[in-house]
């Protein structure tokens, strides 16, 4: 089994800052990508930041430059921080991993989100 958890939402002020975190265990071998993605009632679940095994990032246009994915192999966990917050940021926070289990099969996985409100 793999398990993916986000933790490190909350509610923060406009302006404000927040990390999240995305831990990853269980039976894997390999996380190959990693992504965050966000939701928000009645919406469809957009991707907001990705990053490859070897560290290139890609973002979306609404977050580039105030958000900054990363990731530690070493820990297989996924960080989002996210600065310059507005409460269009709001939204229920998630992360996808591709990974390789030990039964080398992969799958894409996800976390049970992570909500992030930001008051104006």
């Amino acid at each position: 089994q793999v398990q993916l958890v986000e933790s490190g939402g909350g509610l923060v002020q406009a302006g404000g800052s927040l990390t999240l975190s995305c831990a990853a265990s269980g039976s894997i071998f390999r996380i190959n990508a990693m992504d965050w993605y966000r939701q928000t009632p009645g919406k469809q679940r957009e991707l907001v930041a990705s990053i490859t095994r070897g560290g290139n990032t890609n973002y979306a246009d609404s977050v580039k430059g105030r958000f900054t994915i990363s990731r530690d192999n070493t820990k297989n966990t996924l960080y989002l921080q996210m600065r310059s917050l507005k409460p269009e940021d709001t939204a229920v926070y998630y992360c996808k991993g591709n990974i390789l289990a030990v039964t080398l099969l992969t799958n894409d996985y996800w976390g049970q989100g992570t909500q992030v409100t930001v008051s104006s």
